[in-house]
């Protein structure tokens, strides 16, 4: 079968002729049916700081996946031929796939039974796919590690493609959200995914007392931000990465004696949360599709700032 390949840093995926996988103990081979393309995925071909996190080179790449179990090695019993399913690529002790093993830009793919996740029928592969790394990110941050729950009060920080999906997640948990954007352009979109209002800072909004706020921007100031907002004893997750360091007041963060959490991935049970959200039909990120044979060209355009909302390869 051909597969989309790495070979090293500053050289283009090759298409390569790969034998087809066959499921060991513990294992299941997928027929792939969407793939999801990554930022991630663009800095291991741009930085050669992700080679350590390589298994073996040239590794077929490709983290975000969803397919149909069409094998099942010895002594896995949670799942059979014919299962559609996602793959959580932060399965504990399985590691992540175009990393620790062959990933799924290629049409089957073996995988460990420990990573899978059942895939709802009112689900498509697409978004199957695109639940897996930045569904269940910005799902463990606001709901697993934020505790967002019907009736908090709840601030977004940054409405980019994490942000986006956490304020819709909270939303239709029964929250109350308020969103921070400096980009006014996309504030329509807060509205759309059923926010309360939209300002430019969190500290805009004078009059709320926040329970929790997610931080999916990080652009330094926006911690401190958070933390003067969100009530005494509240909670502040922080999960984006704009800039890797920020100055905060502690005197705010002690007397409010507030919670101030890191988040990073997420877990199995964060891509199932985000799987019946989607199976409502009331979760439905914006998916930019192209083929297997459009992958490398698709990185090229994410590189680029090109795509909009999520890049998913579809098999079908």
């Amino acid at each position: 079968m051909k597969a989309w390949q790495f070979t090293t840093t500053h050289e283009p995926l090759v298409l390569t002729e790969v034998p087809e996988p066959s499921a060991a103990a513990g294992e299941v081979v997928l027929d792939m049916k969407a793939a999801g393309l990554c930022h991630s995925d663009v800095g291991l071909l741009e930085d050669e700081g992700w080679l350590a996190l390589l298994a073996k080179q040239p590794i077929t790449i490709g983290h975000e996946n969803a397919g149909v179990v069409a094998e099942v090695g010895e002594g896995v019993t949670d799942f059979k031929v014919g299962d559609r399913v996602g793959v959580c690529p932060t399965a504990e002790g399985v590691g992540a796939p175009g990393y620790a093993f062959d990933g799924g830009f290629a049409p089957k793919m073996a995988v460990p039974a420990a990573a899978l996740v059942p895939l709802p029928d009112e689900v498509d592969f697409r978004n199957g796919a695109a639940a897996t790394d930045a569904g269940m990110t910005s799902y463990h941050a606001m709901v697993t590690r934020g505790g967002a729950k019907e009736g908090d009060k709840v601030g977004v920080i940054g409405l980019g493609g994490l942000g986006q999906l956490g304020a819709r997640a909270a939303v239709l948990l029964g929250a109350e959200v308020y969103v921070a954007e400096v980009n006014e352009k996309v504030w329509p979109l807060a509205t759309e995914i059923g926010a309360t209002d939209v300002k430019a800072a969190i500290t805009d909004f004078e009059d709320v007392e926040f329970d929790v706020i997610v931080d999916y921007a990080g652009f330094g100031t926006t911690t401190d931000q958070a933390i003067s907002a969100v009530r005494p004893g509240g909670t502040v997750v922080q999960v984006g990465m704009g800039k890797l360091e920020a100055t905060i007041n502690t005197r705010n963060l002690i007397t409010k004696a507030v919670n101030l959490l890191g988040s990073v991935g997420g877990t199995k049970e964060d891509v199932a949360g985000v799987y019946a959200l989607m199976a409502t039909g009331k979760m439905n990120p914006t998916i930019t599709t192209i083929s297997f044979d459009e992958i490398p060209e698709g990185l090229e355009k994410l590189h680029r700032g090109e795509i909009v909302g999520r890049l998913v390869a579809s098999y079908e």
